[in-house]
């Protein structure tokens, strides 16, 4: 797909050369955190080390039972093609750990289990008195929610390349504090240990501060990297609002110089002198996003009054940032129709990767769950009684 030399990318432009690639941001953000968390050895074996907690209780019912006596929550499990599986589980081992704990030792000295078992216990409850261990997770604990945060925003429907430069601003400043406070979060991590620091680490104070330094160099870095932005993504500095006050002291005639070599057919004059109008009104500035600007001229009626502003907002607008929803739709079907479950009809596979895709908005949804018990109890009679019926 975006091969420049011989991918779709490369044909499409030699036929529309104005035409650009944009790599799918909310992927993007996946391979960053990839890249941060592959390349330094003590972070790749937290990973594996955090993965195999989920693993040990979803192998056996046994297990799993006793986690929820003792717990009273289960471990999501991981997933390097989303990263906000890894965030879940990283809240929950850092929420419930002493739980945990108690869970393997239960399982330790319950005499119910098998030699493998027992021994597995044993040591993930060690794993979870690790000060690396512990020390990494919460690192991750810090890290994670500003990833989410990035990755809820990439996945809107309305985002735009407005949206999105001020989001990846904001997501490297967040990154940057916890980059400058590591050395309080590494001495918060050393308290409370009552053996010699040495004894109880295999990393030193200045080792955990170094790693952890290093993995937010890493993030910055591939994030300034892989989120450069091209022409089309530079024009969009134009409508940003909050900008708005300062280029009206001072022109951007380079942003507006980039926009018209990615797009020859605006007018530059008639471009200049409307955003010259736009800078100086108040009402702009309020705008969020390249959407808000484009409803208040269609509420208004301004499209002709502003007609190459409105060409431009149309063009920002229709150009994906995304396309993780469309991939996301395919590994659903996966995961229903599965070979036990080849023989569904199609209707009923809609519906149930209609389900499964749009589950946030039937989570949102009153009473959901009581309509679908009363409509099928009420489809026909049958032996079984129903409680709602």
């Amino acid at each position: 797909m975006r091969g420049a030399t011989a991918g779709v990318q490369k044909k499409i432009q030699d036929v529309y050369p104005n035409a650009h690639y944009i790599h799918c941001y909310a992927h993007q953000l996946n391979l960053i955190m990839q890249q941060a968390t592959s390349h330094i050895t003590k972070v790749r074996i937290f990973f594996s080390n955090l993965s195999g907690f989920s693993s040990f209780f979803s192998r056996s019912s046994k297990r799993t039972s006793v986690l929820d006596k003792v717990v009273a929550h289960r471990l999501p499990a991981s997933s390097n093609v989303r990263w906000n599986f890894h965030s879940r589980a990283i809240n929950t081992v850092f929420e419930h750990r002493e739980d945990l704990i108690r869970c393997f030792e239960s399982i330790q000295d319950s005499g119910d289990f098998d030699p493998i078992t027992i021994r597995e216990a044993g040591a993930f409850a060690m794993l979870l008195e690790d000060q690396d261990f512990k020390f990494f997770l919460q690192l991750f604990h810090h890290i994670m929610p500003h990833v989410d945060l990035l990755y809820a925003k990439l996945q809107k429907k309305v985002i735009d390349s407005v949206c999105i430069q001020e989001s990846i601003q904001q997501f490297q400043q967040d990154i940057q504090k916890i980059r400058n406070s590591l050395h309080s979060m590494v001495g918060q991590s050393s308290v409370g240990s009552s053996q010699p620091v040495k004894k109880r680490r295999t990393l030193s104070v200045e080792d955990h501060e170094r790693i952890a330094a290093e993995v937010c160099d890493i993030i910055l870095g591939h994030t300034r990297e892989r989120f450069s932005f091209t022409n089309h993504l530079v024009s969009a500095t134009l409508l940003q609002g909050d900008r708005f006050e300062q280029y009206n002291t001072a022109f951007p005639e380079d942003a507006l110089s980039n926009t018209l070599k990615a797009y020859p057919v605006l007018n530059r004059g008639k471009l200049k002198t409307e955003l010259t109008l736009i800078y100086s009104k108040e009402e702009f500035k309020a705008c969020c996003g390249a959407v808000g600007l484009l409803q208040l001229f269609m509420e208004n009626n301004l499209e002709e009054v502003f007609s190459e502003t409105v060409t431009l907002l149309k063009i920002l607008i229709t150009t994906p940032m995304t396309t993780a929803e469309a991939e996301r739709c395919f590994s659903t079907l996966k995961r229903i129709k599965t070979f036990l479950r080849n023989s569904m009809t199609q209707d009923r596979l809609n519906a149930l990767a209609m389900l499964s895709m749009e589950k946030r908005l039937v989570t949102e949804m009153t009473d959901f769950n009581k309509n679908v018990i009363e409509k099928f109890a009420g489809q026909k009679e049958r032996r079984a009684k129903f409680m709602f019926k």
